[in-house]
């Protein structure tokens, strides 16, 4: 078996996916090692994608070239674009997924890229001589040997998964810990924490009383995530229920033997997505929490209980489980449980997220603190893309916070650090207005143009859109319509013109433009108009230009400012202690992350403005 590699990835989750697929489709040769090959991008926890924020994520990852969109596409049962009663900004597309479909499909894609070779097995040990990463050994006692090694690896580094009482080793349900490489990679001078994570009891959907729920459908018209895919269609219905104050009152029975209460697990949990222990403990003024009944896929019998993440005893999840409604003789298949692992403290990294302290070395996914398959993926690409780069002696790319929710996210990786588990959110994003769903295409297809990863069809596609919409922006500031001419000018269009054409009444009326004379429109002007094809969605991203054209404009001056910050370089290896007007923890932390600008340094909690206007004065 060939050992030498480009590129080794370790860990089949999502980031390992995304950084193999990116990494051999810009023409290195990648090894792929896996623990079990049948669980290649196995959802272990909810079986969706998406969602706040993270619906972004997925977008941008597909314009730049990665697969979730498309993979989450083809094994979608049930799409939704969430939050639309608000505005734009925050609209983020969802979808739940076939939990046996999404690993078969990311399968087949890696077996279809000639330049990737699946492993089998566990690395015990990575390499490195004279701070550069040289092979990594498997516990079948191979040596393979690579240029760049991206560490994807999940919850598995020292994973101890608790249920009440009881606690085994694993990175999840049935699968082992990987137990020597956090060690190891310490012992090279990184710093790591401990965090947790914890999954709902799954339960047999013949054993719910749908009467005593109530239906939780998918849109109308359902939404692709990627450009791949031409259209997708649910295929099944979620439920709702909700807890009450039994359930509460026997959950709390539990808390005693409950390792999150008793000290057993040290590692901090997730804020944003806590268990219902949790809930309960933290919101004790509340009587009831939402549950939601999501099928795992269509071939299957289990519904995953959202909403209900657990890690108490076995006993206690069965009694109170039957208080719900709907839930009274439910069938438990699996129940909750929480998982504890090692991470490492992401300041450790640079925007590449190659580790400062080893040369070739990338981290992605939960290892730096992140939580979520959709924060993982895009680290995967980021890594996988930034490790093909470095093999080819070309610059590293990294996207700014004020290009992409990924940059958001990296950034705050990077710069801000965490100690507890990060979940992106569109409220992280000054810039969310510009950083919507609907334009990840237009923001980032260049870049992945550019790496080999959007053919040029497609980019050449999406140019041609972006010019249109820009040519129908410039139309609309010149047509000037009377109110009591709308509707004449509506009922003088063909049923043709009013849907493939633009909806001028859209564009006035709903959007509010000014209104003057239709009638004396200038003839060119409305040709040209009436000529451009446009889909709805061409339709709705300009209406949203023209809705929110002052907000837009604003949030480009303050992007301009932003980048001047951003521009203004500060020496990677500059020692702060010896500007003493700093303040001493100002010092501290800036000699810790080592910021390579004065706006990443702006960024940093216990970074002062004074702090900042200190360095600004400084450097210049």
């Amino acid at each position: 078996m060939k050992n030498n590699f480009d590129v080794i990835v370790i860990g089949g989750g999502h980031a390992g996916i995304e950084a193999s697929l990116a990494a051999s489709r810009m023409g290195c040769s990648v090894a792929l090692l896996t623990m079990s090959k049948d669980n290649i991008g196995k959802p272990s926890c909810n079986p969706s994608i998406g969602g706040s924020a993270k619906g972004h994520l997925v977008k941008e990852i597909d314009a730049l070239g990665g697969e979730m969109g498309y993979l989450a596409d083809k094994a979608g049962l049930q799409f939704k674009m969430l939050n639309m009663s608000k505005g734009p900004a925050v609209w983020s597309p969802r979808t739940q997924i076939d939990k046996d479909l999404y690993p078969l499909y990311a399968s087949r894609t890696l077996l279809k890229e000639k330049q990737i070779t699946i492993i089998k097995g566990t690395a015990i040990e990575i390499v490195v001589k004279l701070n550069k990463i040289v092979s990594i050994k498997t516990n079948a006692n191979e040596i393979l040997f690579a240029k760049a090694i991206i560490l994807c690896a999940g919850t598995f580094l020292n994973g101890v998964l608790h249920t009440g009482e009881t606690n085994i080793v694993g990175g999840r349900v049935d699968e082992p810990s990987s137990l020597k490489i956090s060690d190891l990679l310490s012992n090279y001078g990184l710093e790591k924490g401990r965090l947790k994570t914890g999954t709902p009891p799954r339960i047999h959907k013949d054993s719910v009383d749908y009467s005593k729920t109530s239906l939780s459908l998918g849109d109308d018209k359902p939404n692709p995530f990627s450009y791949k895919s031409y259209s997708v269609r649910n295929t099944i219905a979620c439920y709702q229920t909700s807890t009450n104050i039994d359930t509460h009152d026997i959950l709390r029975k539990g808390f005693d033997r409950s390792p999150m209460f008793t000290g057993r697990i040290q590692g901090s949990g997730p804020r944003y997505c806590p268990s219902i222990e949790d809930k309960i403990d933290r919101f004790n003024e509340r009587n009831s929490h939402t549950i939601l009944l999501e099928p795992e896929g269509l071939f299957c019998d289990s519904l995953y209980v959202n909403g209900f993440s657990t890690s108490l005893p076995a006993d206690i999840q069965d009694e109170a489980i039957r208080t719900i409604p709907g839930l009274e003789n439910t069938k438990i298949l699996k129940y909750g449980y929480a998982v504890e692992y090692d991470f490492f403290f992401p300041y450790q990294l640079k925007f590449s997220l190659e580790t400062k302290a080893i040369e070739g070395l990338y981290f992605a996914g939960q290892i730096n603190g992140t939580s979520g398959y959709e924060e993982a993926a895009a680290q995967g690409l980021v890594a996988g893309i930034n490790a093909a780069l470095k093999i080819k002696e070309k610059d590293e790319f990294h996207l700014k916070r004020s290009e992409a929710y990924i940059g958001v996210l990296i950034d705050d990786l990077v710069s801000k650090n965490t100690e507890e588990p990060y979940r992106i959110f569109t409220s992280l994003a000054e810039y969310r207005l510009l950083l919507r769903q609907d334009n990840a295409d237009e923001r980032l297809m260049k870049y992945g143009n550019k790496f080999g990863l959007i053919s040029d069809s497609i980019y050449n596609s999406q140019l041609n859109n972006s010019k249109i919409v820009e040519q129908k922006f410039d139309l609309t500031k010149k047509i000037k319509i009377e109110k009591d001419d709308i509707n004449n000018y509506i009922r003088s269009l063909d049923e043709t013109e009013v849907q493939q054409k633009m909806d001028i009444y859209t564009l006035t009326k709903r959007n509010k433009i000014k209104l003057d004379n239709l009638l004396n429109l200038n003839p060119d002007i409305k040709e040209k108009f009436l000529s451009l094809t446009f889909s709805p969605a061409l339709i709705s991203k300009l209406e949203i230009e023209i809705k929110y054209e002052g907000y837009i404009e604003r949030q480009r001056r303050d992007i301009s400012r932003f980048l001047e910050n951003e521009n203004k370089r500060i020496p990677v290896d500059f020692d702060y202690k010896v500007l003493n007007s700093l303040s001493s923890e100002a010092r501290e932390k800036l000699n810790k992350i080592k910021p390579g600008s004065i706006g990443q340094a702006s960024r940093i909690p216990g970074v002062s403005a004074s702090d900042t206007s200190i360095l600004t004065l400084y450097f210049k």
